[in-house]
């Protein structure tokens, strides 16, 4: 797991959030969605604890936990600034594989928006997936992020050099039947395991959850800038908030799942 840490002691992953906001924004407006008021909620991979601070301020008590230590400071930090260290009632380095400082089922909602996609072995995504089941009270919601293999694919196509090994044939036959993915550049992002949309919820539902929703996080919107924005928004709040609920239709769509960069999965633990 070393690769992991270091990749994510130097990456800005606050930064890749504020500068793909719809994935965020869309992922967090079905947490706000299903999360009963007053949860306790496990933030499990959850890197500088963006998501855990919109949870702690919207009056959750929530726990974090991140393999990396150095991001588990920056988000203690964080909640320090924004004044919202006593909505928490931990932050811990852990992995994600072995949550044993968590007791049974002591969470009444668990989020893993990164674990999944950075364990590219079947073992390793088993054991982080039953960890989350140990640590959810039964009835309890889990948010599982996971990012699909045909969109990626479709990256190593379109922009092939970006993507190495994936700029040969033999590199895009490998990954199209192992989904895993480790960049040939050094620095790049680390060692992946992309699913086939089809395999999400048997795997899911395989390891003890029912199945609520699967979503589209990456957004029809994700491509959009700034100024494309600002176009509806000038049109009035009434607008905005129009144009907005399409784009959560689109999030819901099944047909977008597999051109979608990640995707949520929201289920209760049986």
């Amino acid at each position: 797991m070393k690769p992991i840490v270091n990749y994510y002691s130097q990456f800005d992953e606050w930064g890749r959030l504020d500068r793909e906001p719809w994935e965020y924004t869309i992922n967090l407006s079905f947490i706000k969605k299903y999360l009963p008021a007053g949860s306790a909620v496990l933030d499990n991979g959850a890197g500088p604890g963006k998501y855990a601070m919109e949870l702690a301020r919207e009056g959750h008590d929530v726990t974090l936990a991140d393999l990396t230590s150095k991001l588990v400071e920056t988000a203690r930090s964080k909640a320090a600034e924004l004044g919202l260290l006593d909505r928490f009632r931990g932050f811990h380095a852990a992995d994600a594989r072995d949550l044993s400082l968590f007791g049974d089922g002591q969470f009444d909602a668990s989020l893993m928006l990164g674990p999944l996609y950075h364990l590219q072995g079947a073992e390793d995504r088993e054991k982080a997936v039953r960890e989350l089941h140990r640590v959810t009270a039964k009835d309890g919601w889990v948010f599982v992020a996971f990012m699909p293999r045909i969109r990626h694919l479709a990256n190593s196509l379109r922009d092939p050099l970006n993507w190495k090994p994936n700029d040969t044939v033999r590199g895009l036959e490998a990954f199209a039947e192992t989904g895993r993915f480790d960049h040939s550049d050094a620095g790049r992002f680390t060692g992946a395991y992309y699913f086939p949309v089809g395999d999400i919820v048997p795997f899911m539902e395989t390891n003890g959850f029912g199945t609520v929703k699967l979503i589209g996080s990456g957004s029809i919107a994700a491509g959009m800038t700034g100024e494309q924005w600002d176009y509806w928004r000038s049109q009035g709040e009434e607008v905005s908030r129009r144009v907005l609920d399409l784009i959560m239709q689109a999030a819901e769509d099944p047909y977008n799942l597999g051109s979608s960069s990640h995707l949520l999965y929201v289920g209760r633990r049986l």
